[in-house]
Protein backbone atom coordinates (compact mmCIF):
# COMPACT_ATOMS: atom_id res chain seq x y z
CA UNK A 1 0.00 0.00 0.00
CA UNK A 2 1.59 3.67 -0.61
CA UNK A 3 1.99 6.11 1.79
CA UNK A 4 -1.24 7.82 2.41
CA UNK A 5 -1.44 11.00 -0.46
CA UNK A 6 -1.42 14.40 -0.37
CA UNK A 7 -2.59 15.42 -3.47
CA UNK A 8 -6.21 15.18 -4.87
CA UNK A 9 -7.50 12.00 -6.15
CA UNK A 10 -7.69 10.83 -9.51
CA UNK A 11 -9.41 13.63 -11.45
CA UNK A 12 -8.24 17.14 -11.39
CA UNK A 13 -10.35 19.60 -9.67
CA UNK A 14 -12.02 21.48 -12.70
CA UNK A 15 -13.09 17.99 -14.46
CA UNK A 16 -14.35 15.98 -11.27
CA UNK A 17 -17.88 15.16 -11.28
CA UNK A 18 -19.10 15.58 -8.03
CA UNK A 19 -21.65 12.73 -8.49
CA UNK A 20 -19.11 10.31 -8.27
CA UNK A 21 -17.64 11.32 -4.78
CA UNK A 22 -21.31 11.14 -3.51
CA UNK A 23 -21.76 7.71 -5.54
CA UNK A 24 -18.74 6.21 -3.75
CA UNK A 25 -19.67 7.82 -0.51
CA UNK A 26 -23.10 6.34 0.11
CA UNK A 27 -21.80 3.00 -0.95
CA UNK A 28 -19.01 2.84 1.26
CA UNK A 29 -21.39 4.04 4.28
CA UNK A 30 -24.22 1.60 3.81
CA UNK A 31 -20.57 -0.60 3.62
CA UNK A 32 -18.75 0.12 6.76
CA UNK A 33 -22.32 0.55 9.01
CA UNK A 34 -24.25 -2.82 7.45
CA UNK A 35 -26.87 -0.95 5.87
CA UNK A 36 -27.32 1.51 8.92
CA UNK A 37 -28.50 -1.68 10.91
CA UNK A 38 -31.76 -1.57 9.54
CA UNK A 39 -32.09 -5.44 9.19
CA UNK A 40 -31.10 -6.67 12.74
CA UNK A 41 -33.78 -3.58 13.68
CA UNK A 42 -36.34 -5.08 12.08
CA UNK A 43 -35.65 -8.35 11.63
CA UNK A 44 -38.42 -9.65 14.44
CA UNK A 45 -41.41 -6.71 13.08
CA UNK A 46 -44.58 -8.43 12.38
CA UNK A 47 -45.54 -5.09 10.16
CA UNK A 48 -45.50 -5.32 6.58
CA UNK A 49 -43.24 -1.96 6.38
CA UNK A 50 -41.17 -3.61 8.96
CA UNK A 51 -40.52 -7.01 7.06
CA UNK A 52 -39.64 -4.70 3.42
CA UNK A 53 -36.98 -2.46 5.42
CA UNK A 54 -34.90 -5.83 7.03
CA UNK A 55 -35.36 -7.40 3.59
CA UNK A 56 -33.97 -4.52 1.88
CA UNK A 57 -31.01 -4.64 4.47
CA UNK A 58 -29.93 -8.50 4.05
CA UNK A 59 -29.12 -10.81 1.50
CA UNK A 60 -31.44 -13.50 0.49
CA UNK A 61 -30.44 -16.65 0.92
CA UNK A 62 -29.92 -17.45 -2.88
CA UNK A 63 -32.28 -16.38 -5.66
CA UNK A 64 -31.97 -12.30 -5.77
CA UNK A 65 -34.71 -11.67 -8.34
CA UNK A 66 -38.27 -11.14 -6.85
CA UNK A 67 -41.17 -10.22 -9.00
CA UNK A 68 -40.20 -9.32 -12.31
CA UNK A 69 -37.62 -6.94 -11.51
CA UNK A 70 -37.64 -6.62 -7.77
CA UNK A 71 -34.62 -7.14 -5.44
CA UNK A 72 -33.19 -6.51 -1.73
CA UNK A 73 -31.28 -2.78 -2.21
CA UNK A 74 -28.66 -4.71 0.15
CA UNK A 75 -27.57 -6.84 -2.52
CA UNK A 76 -26.97 -3.93 -5.01
CA UNK A 77 -23.90 -2.11 -2.91
CA UNK A 78 -21.23 -4.71 -4.16
CA UNK A 79 -22.19 -4.22 -7.70
CA UNK A 80 -22.32 -0.80 -6.78
CA UNK A 81 -18.77 -0.31 -5.17
CA UNK A 82 -17.08 -2.64 -8.51
CA UNK A 83 -19.15 -0.79 -10.95
CA UNK A 84 -17.95 3.04 -9.40
CA UNK A 85 -14.01 1.44 -9.79
CA UNK A 86 -14.49 0.92 -13.96
CA UNK A 87 -16.30 4.63 -13.46
CA UNK A 88 -13.36 5.80 -12.09
CA UNK A 89 -10.70 4.08 -14.68
CA UNK A 90 -11.46 6.38 -17.82
CA UNK A 91 -10.38 9.46 -15.66
CA UNK A 92 -7.34 8.18 -13.57
CA UNK A 93 -5.80 6.56 -17.26
CA UNK A 94 -6.14 9.79 -18.92
CA UNK A 95 -4.78 11.79 -16.56
CA UNK A 96 -2.12 9.68 -16.21
CA UNK A 97 -1.34 9.55 -19.63
CA UNK A 98 -1.41 13.85 -19.64
CA UNK A 99 1.03 13.46 -17.08
CA UNK A 100 3.36 11.76 -19.64
CA UNK A 101 3.45 8.18 -18.17
CA UNK A 102 4.00 5.43 -20.47
CA UNK A 103 1.76 2.89 -21.45
CA UNK A 104 3.88 -0.22 -19.92
CA UNK A 105 4.44 2.72 -16.27
CA UNK A 106 0.40 2.98 -16.48
CA UNK A 107 -0.03 -0.79 -16.84
CA UNK A 108 2.35 -1.72 -14.07
CA UNK A 109 -0.02 0.70 -11.79
CA UNK A 110 -2.50 -0.94 -12.55
CA UNK A 111 -1.54 -4.58 -11.75
CA UNK A 112 0.37 -3.54 -8.49
CA UNK A 113 -2.94 -2.15 -7.48
CA UNK A 114 -4.39 -5.19 -8.77
CA UNK A 115 -2.17 -7.41 -6.59
CA UNK A 116 -2.35 -5.13 -3.65
CA UNK A 117 -6.51 -5.11 -3.99
CA UNK A 118 -6.61 -9.09 -3.87
CA UNK A 119 -3.52 -9.37 -1.07
CA UNK A 120 -5.39 -6.93 1.23
CA UNK A 121 -8.92 -8.77 0.48
CA UNK A 122 -7.06 -11.72 2.03
CA UNK A 123 -6.02 -10.13 4.92
CA UNK A 124 -9.21 -8.62 5.84
CA UNK A 125 -10.85 -12.52 5.55
CA UNK A 126 -7.96 -13.49 7.96
CA UNK A 127 -8.82 -10.84 10.73
CA UNK A 128 -9.59 -12.25 14.36
CA UNK A 129 -8.32 -16.01 12.43
CA UNK A 130 -5.66 -18.12 14.04
CA UNK A 131 -4.00 -18.42 10.36
CA UNK A 132 -4.49 -16.41 7.15
CA UNK A 133 -7.43 -17.22 5.22
CA UNK A 134 -6.72 -17.88 1.78
CA UNK A 135 -10.13 -16.88 0.51
CA UNK A 136 -10.81 -14.38 -2.60
CA UNK A 137 -14.62 -13.56 -1.87
CA UNK A 138 -13.59 -10.19 -0.38
CA UNK A 139 -14.96 -7.70 -2.82
CA UNK A 140 -11.34 -5.64 -2.55
CA UNK A 141 -9.45 -9.62 -3.59
CA UNK A 142 -12.90 -9.48 -6.44
CA UNK A 143 -11.72 -6.11 -7.69
CA UNK A 144 -8.35 -7.38 -7.30
CA UNK A 145 -8.49 -10.39 -9.39
CA UNK A 146 -10.39 -8.98 -12.35
CA UNK A 147 -8.52 -5.43 -12.03
CA UNK A 148 -5.58 -5.43 -14.23
CA UNK A 149 -7.62 -7.86 -16.88
CA UNK A 150 -10.11 -4.52 -16.82
CA UNK A 151 -6.86 -2.26 -17.76
CA UNK A 152 -6.31 -3.70 -21.36
CA UNK A 153 -10.03 -2.32 -21.69
CA UNK A 154 -9.77 1.01 -21.13
CA UNK A 155 -8.91 3.24 -24.70
CA UNK A 156 -10.72 0.44 -26.64
CA UNK A 157 -13.21 0.82 -29.16
CA UNK A 158 -17.12 0.71 -27.68
CA UNK A 159 -17.49 -2.56 -30.13
CA UNK A 160 -14.22 -4.27 -28.38
CA UNK A 161 -15.73 -3.52 -25.17
CA UNK A 162 -19.09 -4.73 -25.89
CA UNK A 163 -17.51 -8.21 -27.51
CA UNK A 164 -15.47 -8.77 -24.41
CA UNK A 165 -18.40 -8.00 -21.76
CA UNK A 166 -20.68 -10.29 -23.89
CA UNK A 167 -18.08 -12.99 -24.41
CA UNK A 168 -17.39 -13.80 -20.82
CA UNK A 169 -20.56 -13.51 -20.23
CA UNK A 170 -21.76 -16.16 -22.83
CA UNK A 171 -18.51 -18.27 -21.77
CA UNK A 172 -18.76 -18.34 -18.32
CA UNK A 173 -22.87 -18.87 -18.74
CA UNK A 174 -21.55 -22.15 -20.75
CA UNK A 175 -18.96 -23.27 -18.27
CA UNK A 176 -21.49 -22.81 -15.44
CA UNK A 177 -24.08 -25.17 -18.15
CA UNK A 178 -21.91 -27.97 -18.95
CA UNK A 179 -20.06 -28.22 -15.70
CA UNK A 180 -19.95 -30.65 -13.33
CA UNK A 181 -21.09 -33.46 -15.39
CA UNK A 182 -23.53 -36.20 -14.13
CA UNK A 183 -26.39 -33.50 -12.70
CA UNK A 184 -29.34 -34.33 -13.98
CA UNK A 185 -30.56 -31.33 -15.41
CA UNK A 186 -29.47 -27.76 -16.23
CA UNK A 187 -30.87 -26.08 -13.20
CA UNK A 188 -28.97 -28.26 -11.00
CA UNK A 189 -25.84 -26.30 -12.34
CA UNK A 190 -27.19 -23.45 -10.34
CA UNK A 191 -28.26 -24.67 -7.23
CA UNK A 192 -26.45 -23.55 -3.88
CA UNK A 193 -23.50 -26.47 -3.53
CA UNK A 194 -23.42 -28.28 -7.01
CA UNK A 195 -22.64 -25.00 -9.34
CA UNK A 196 -19.22 -25.40 -11.49
CA UNK A 197 -17.60 -21.78 -9.36
CA UNK A 198 -18.18 -23.70 -6.19
CA UNK A 199 -16.74 -27.36 -7.02
CA UNK A 200 -13.62 -25.49 -8.47
CA UNK A 201 -13.56 -23.71 -5.41
CA UNK A 202 -12.94 -26.86 -3.50
CA UNK A 203 -9.99 -27.79 -5.40
CA UNK A 204 -8.12 -24.35 -5.75
CA UNK A 205 -8.69 -23.13 -2.06
CA UNK A 206 -7.31 -26.34 -0.06
CA UNK A 207 -3.49 -25.89 -2.69
CA UNK A 208 -3.34 -22.98 -0.05
CA UNK A 209 -2.19 -24.20 3.69
CA UNK A 210 -4.61 -24.42 6.14
CA UNK A 211 -5.34 -26.05 8.95
CA UNK A 212 -8.65 -27.51 8.05
CA UNK A 213 -10.05 -28.90 4.64
CA UNK A 214 -11.77 -26.16 2.15
CA UNK A 215 -15.49 -27.67 2.54
CA UNK A 216 -17.31 -24.48 0.42
CA UNK A 217 -18.71 -20.94 0.59
CA UNK A 218 -21.96 -19.76 -0.72
CA UNK A 219 -19.48 -17.22 -2.50
CA UNK A 220 -16.83 -18.31 -5.01
CA UNK A 221 -13.43 -16.91 -6.00
CA UNK A 222 -14.17 -17.21 -9.95
CA UNK A 223 -17.02 -15.05 -9.43
CA UNK A 224 -14.74 -12.13 -10.25
CA UNK A 225 -14.83 -13.55 -13.90
CA UNK A 226 -18.38 -12.11 -14.61
CA UNK A 227 -17.23 -8.90 -12.05
CA UNK A 228 -14.89 -8.03 -14.98
CA UNK A 229 -18.02 -7.23 -16.89
CA UNK A 230 -19.59 -5.41 -13.74
CA UNK A 231 -16.60 -3.16 -13.93
CA UNK A 232 -16.41 -3.08 -17.64
CA UNK A 233 -20.41 -1.41 -17.21
CA UNK A 234 -18.68 1.25 -14.87
CA UNK A 235 -16.32 1.85 -17.37
CA UNK A 236 -18.01 2.41 -20.20
CA UNK A 237 -20.42 4.58 -18.29
CA UNK A 238 -17.61 6.54 -16.97
CA UNK A 239 -16.26 7.18 -21.08
CA UNK A 240 -19.79 8.43 -21.56
CA UNK A 241 -19.35 10.99 -18.99
CA UNK A 242 -15.93 11.87 -19.87
CA UNK A 243 -17.44 12.78 -23.71
CA UNK A 244 -17.05 16.29 -24.21
CA UNK A 245 -18.90 16.12 -27.73
CA UNK A 246 -22.71 14.82 -25.48
CA UNK A 247 -24.81 17.70 -23.86
CA UNK A 248 -25.27 16.67 -20.27
CA UNK A 249 -28.89 15.22 -21.37
CA UNK A 250 -27.84 13.05 -24.11
CA UNK A 251 -25.03 11.56 -21.73
CA UNK A 252 -28.02 10.88 -19.40
CA UNK A 253 -30.04 9.61 -21.88
CA UNK A 254 -26.72 7.15 -23.25
CA UNK A 255 -26.89 5.64 -19.40
CA UNK A 256 -30.73 5.09 -19.16
CA UNK A 257 -30.74 3.44 -22.35
CA UNK A 258 -28.13 0.55 -21.57
CA UNK A 259 -29.71 0.67 -17.89
CA UNK A 260 -32.71 -0.84 -19.08
CA UNK A 261 -31.28 -3.24 -21.81
CA UNK A 262 -29.37 -4.78 -18.89
CA UNK A 263 -32.52 -4.83 -16.48
CA UNK A 264 -34.84 -6.34 -18.82
CA UNK A 265 -32.13 -8.91 -20.62
CA UNK A 266 -31.11 -9.75 -17.09
CA UNK A 267 -35.16 -10.63 -15.72
CA UNK A 268 -35.75 -12.27 -18.85
CA UNK A 269 -32.71 -14.47 -18.62
CA UNK A 270 -33.40 -14.82 -14.61
CA UNK A 271 -37.31 -15.78 -15.69
CA UNK A 272 -35.89 -18.39 -18.49
CA UNK A 273 -32.56 -19.93 -18.36
CA UNK A 274 -30.40 -18.40 -15.74
CA UNK A 275 -31.00 -17.69 -12.66
CA UNK A 276 -30.70 -14.29 -11.10
CA UNK A 277 -27.97 -15.15 -8.21
CA UNK A 278 -25.74 -12.49 -6.45
CA UNK A 279 -23.94 -15.09 -4.22
CA UNK A 280 -22.94 -16.82 -7.78
CA UNK A 281 -22.34 -13.36 -9.34
CA UNK A 282 -24.34 -15.41 -12.39
CA UNK A 283 -24.25 -13.86 -15.98
CA UNK A 284 -27.96 -12.98 -15.65
CA UNK A 285 -27.61 -10.96 -11.93
CA UNK A 286 -24.28 -8.95 -13.88
CA UNK A 287 -27.17 -7.77 -16.23
CA UNK A 288 -29.55 -6.99 -13.59
CA UNK A 289 -27.47 -5.24 -10.94
CA UNK A 290 -25.77 -3.71 -13.86
CA UNK A 291 -29.20 -1.87 -14.94
CA UNK A 292 -29.67 -0.50 -11.72
CA UNK A 293 -26.48 0.85 -10.93
CA UNK A 294 -26.31 2.40 -14.11
CA UNK A 295 -29.51 3.76 -13.41
CA UNK A 296 -28.47 4.99 -10.05
CA UNK A 297 -25.74 6.66 -11.56
CA UNK A 298 -27.67 8.39 -14.50
CA UNK A 299 -30.09 9.52 -11.74
CA UNK A 300 -26.89 11.36 -9.51
CA UNK A 301 -25.39 13.03 -12.45
CA UNK A 302 -28.87 14.24 -13.27
CA UNK A 303 -29.09 16.10 -10.04
CA UNK A 304 -26.22 16.93 -8.93
CA UNK A 305 -23.82 17.46 -11.69
CA UNK A 306 -26.31 19.17 -14.59
CA UNK A 307 -29.43 20.10 -12.19
CA UNK A 308 -26.51 21.37 -9.44
CA UNK A 309 -29.14 20.29 -6.07
CA UNK A 310 -26.21 19.78 -4.44
CA UNK A 311 -26.08 21.51 -0.70
CA UNK A 312 -26.90 17.94 0.75
CA UNK A 313 -23.37 16.14 -0.88
CA UNK A 314 -20.58 16.89 1.10
CA UNK A 315 -21.32 14.40 4.00
CA UNK A 316 -21.47 11.95 1.29
CA UNK A 317 -18.08 13.59 -0.87
CA UNK A 318 -15.83 13.68 2.66
CA UNK A 319 -16.67 9.54 2.31
CA UNK A 320 -16.23 9.34 -1.55
CA UNK A 321 -12.67 10.82 -1.54
CA UNK A 322 -11.29 8.55 1.04
CA UNK A 323 -13.64 4.82 0.39
CA UNK A 324 -11.08 3.11 0.99
CA UNK A 325 -10.13 4.52 4.51
CA UNK A 326 -14.03 4.07 5.17
CA UNK A 327 -13.88 0.56 4.27
CA UNK A 328 -10.96 -0.45 6.18
CA UNK A 329 -12.53 1.16 9.06
CA UNK A 330 -15.79 -0.71 8.58
CA UNK A 331 -13.78 -4.11 8.49
CA UNK A 332 -10.91 -3.28 11.18
CA UNK A 333 -12.88 -0.76 13.54
CA UNK A 334 -16.35 -1.48 13.74
CA UNK A 335 -16.69 -4.09 16.64
CA UNK A 336 -13.94 -1.91 18.76
CA UNK A 337 -15.98 1.28 18.37
CA UNK A 338 -19.15 -0.91 18.88
CA UNK A 339 -17.74 -2.07 21.98
CA UNK A 340 -16.89 1.27 22.89
CA UNK A 341 -19.81 2.83 22.68
CA UNK A 342 -22.00 0.32 24.42
CA UNK A 343 -19.23 0.90 27.66
CA UNK A 344 -19.54 4.41 27.61
CA UNK A 345 -23.07 5.28 26.54
CA UNK A 346 -26.51 4.64 28.35
CA UNK A 347 -28.26 1.19 27.72
CA UNK A 348 -31.32 2.65 26.44
CA UNK A 349 -30.15 3.92 23.38
CA UNK A 350 -29.07 0.34 22.21
CA UNK A 351 -32.29 -1.53 23.26
CA UNK A 352 -35.06 -1.38 21.24
CA UNK A 353 -35.75 -1.73 17.37
CA UNK A 354 -34.15 1.57 17.11
CA UNK A 355 -31.14 0.47 19.31
CA UNK A 356 -29.22 -1.20 15.98
CA UNK A 357 -30.00 2.45 13.64
CA UNK A 358 -28.59 4.07 16.76
CA UNK A 359 -25.22 2.32 16.84
CA UNK A 360 -24.47 2.15 13.48
CA UNK A 361 -25.80 5.85 12.68
CA UNK A 362 -23.21 6.45 15.84
CA UNK A 363 -20.20 4.88 14.55
CA UNK A 364 -21.01 6.40 11.30
CA UNK A 365 -20.51 9.60 12.30
CA UNK A 366 -17.53 8.38 14.38
CA UNK A 367 -15.71 7.73 11.29
CA UNK A 368 -16.92 10.48 9.26
CA UNK A 369 -15.58 12.41 11.70
CA UNK A 370 -12.51 10.71 11.03
CA UNK A 371 -12.28 11.26 7.18
CA UNK A 372 -13.29 14.64 7.77
CA UNK A 373 -10.30 15.48 10.04
CA UNK A 374 -8.12 13.46 6.45
CA UNK A 375 -10.38 15.64 4.26
CA UNK A 376 -9.61 19.06 5.74
CA UNK A 377 -5.68 18.00 6.05
CA UNK A 378 -5.87 16.81 2.18
CA UNK A 379 -4.94 13.20 3.68
CA UNK A 380 -6.19 10.68 1.12
CA UNK A 381 -5.74 6.70 1.24
CA UNK A 382 -5.43 4.95 -1.79
CA UNK A 383 -3.40 2.44 -3.70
Amino acid sequence: MSEPQTDQPEETANERLLSLDVYRGVVMLALATSGLGLAKAFAKSESSIGKWLAFQGSHPDWNSQFGIIGLSAWDLIQPAFMFIVGVSMPFSYEKRARLGESYARRMRHAWTRAILLTLLGVFLQSLRKDETNWLFTNVLSQIGLGYGFLFFLVGRSVKVQLLTGWLILVGYYALMVFLPRGLEDWKAHFENGSTFPQQFDLWFLNLFPRDKEFTGHAYSTLNFVPSIVTMLMGLMSGQILKDKDRSPTEKVRWLLIPAAVCLVTGAILGLTICPVVKKLWSPSWVLYSGGYVIALLALSYWIIDVKKWNGWVFPFVVVGLNPLTMYLLGMICKGLTRDALHRHLPDFLFTGTHGPIVEACLIALIFWLILWWMYRNRIFLRL
